[in-house]
C-alpha cells in the first residue's frame, strides 16, 4: 500500500462506523481524534480530515426530484446494497446541521433516471431512481440506502452529491471508490455483469478524480449484508457553488489511487484464502 494509501485510512479512522451507530462522531470526539492521529503518524503530518472538499463538475444528469428520501432505490434496482454515509462539517471540523444534501448516481448497468438517449438509446425519462434528498442532523450526518454503483464509458465509478448551506452555497462533488472493490463487483455479479464492456477509465486516469483529490475517496466498511460508503464533506459556509459540465475521462494521471483489495483481502487476480462456501460481497450470495 502506498504511503498516502495508508494516510487516507488513518484519517478516515475518524469516520467510527458502525451498522446502526447512526453517527460518524461527536464535534469534540472528531477534533481529539484528528489532532490526535495528525500528531501521532508519521506518514501523514496533514491529515485531511477537516480540509475543504473541492468541488467538481455536477454532469450532465441532475435534476431535483424533490424526493426527501433515505432508501433512493425504489425497490426496483437491483445490485449490492450499500449505505452512503456523509458527514457535513466546516473547516474547524465543527458539523453543520440542516445542511440539505442531495445524491445521485448510475445503475448496475450504467443508466441514471431522468434522461434520453443514454447507451444504447435507452430512455429513463420521468424515472427517479437512485436520487434523493436528506437534511443533516445535529451531528451534519445523513445517510442513504442505494446499491453500489455501476459505471459508464469515459468515467470511473463514483457518485455525484451536491450539499446546499443556502441558496448561495452549494458544494458539487463526486464520491470515489476502489478499483479494485469496483472491478471484482463488475466482474462477478449480476446485474453489474451484464454490462458487456471492459471498463476504459479508472481512478488513476479520470480527470475529475483527480480535480476532486484523495479528501474525495471514500472509506469502505463490509457489513455482514451491505457496504458502508462513508466520507466527511468539508464546506466553507462563505463559498457560492459554480455548477459546470462533465467531461469525458482521461487526461492528467492523479498519481497512485487507493488501489483497494479484494472483498476476501486478497490482491486482484490473487486466489481466495479459503474454498468455503461463504459470500466475499454483503447482500449477495454465492460469490467466492
Amino acid at each position: 500500500m502506498t504511503e498516502s494509501g495508508l494516510s487516507r485510512r488513518n484519517a478516515l479512522k475518524l469516520v467510527a462506523v458502525t451498522a446502526a451507530g447512526g453517527a460518524l462522531m461527536s464535534r469534540a470526539a472528531f477534533a481529539q481524534e484528528a489532532a490526535t492521529i495528525a500528531a501521532e503518524s508519521t506518514l501523514m503530518p496533514g491529515a485531511d480530515v477537516c480540509v475543504l472538499t473541492p468541488e467538481v463538475t455536477e454532469g450532465p444528469y441532475y435534476f431535483d426530484p424533490a424526493l426527501e428520501r433515505s432508501d433512493i432505490t425504489e425497490g426496483t434496482q437491483t445490485g449490492v446494497p450499500t449505505n452512503v454515509r456523509l458527514q457535513i462539517v466546516d473547516g474547524t471540523c465543527k458539523p453543520i446541521a440542516g445542511a440539505r444534501v442531495d445524491i445521485w448516481h448510475c445503475n448496475a448497468v450504467g443508466l441514471y433516471s431522468g434522461y434520453p438517449n443514454q447507451t444504447g438509446g435507452v430512455d429513463t425519462t420521468g424515472e427517479t431512481f437512485l436520487r434523493g434528498t436528506q437534511f443533516a442532523g445535529e451531528s451534519g450526518i445523513v445517510e442513504f440506502q442505494t446499491i453500489y454503483p455501476g459505471w459508464y464509458a469515459g468515467r470511473t465509478t463514483h457518485i455525484h452529491f451536491k450539499v446546499f448551506l443556502d441558496e448561495q452555497t452549494v458544494l458539487t462533488g463526486q464520491i470515489f471508490f476502489p478499483d479494485a472493490l469496483s472491478q471484482f463487483i463488475y466482474q462477478n455479479v449480476p446485474p453489474y455483469t451484464e454490462h458487456g464492456h471492459d471498463r476504459d477509465v479508472l481512478n488513476g486516469n479520470d480527470n475529475i478524480a483527480a480535480q476532486a483529490t484523495r479528501a474525495s475517496f471514500a472509506y469502505v466498511k463490509e457489513l455482514e449484508e451491505r457496504y458502508l460508503v462513508a466520507m466527511i464533506v468539508g464546506v466553507d459556509p462563505t463559498a457560492q457553488g459554480a455548477a459546470g459540465f462533465e467531461g469525458v475521462g482521461g487526461g492528467a494521471p492523479m498519481g497512485d489511487p487507493p488501489s483497494g483489495r479484494r472483498p476476501d483481502g486478497g490482491a486482484m487476480g490473487e486466489a481466495s484464502a479459503t474454498t468455503d462456501s461463504v459470500s466475499l460481497v454483503p447482500g449477495v450470495a454465492g460469490i467466492r
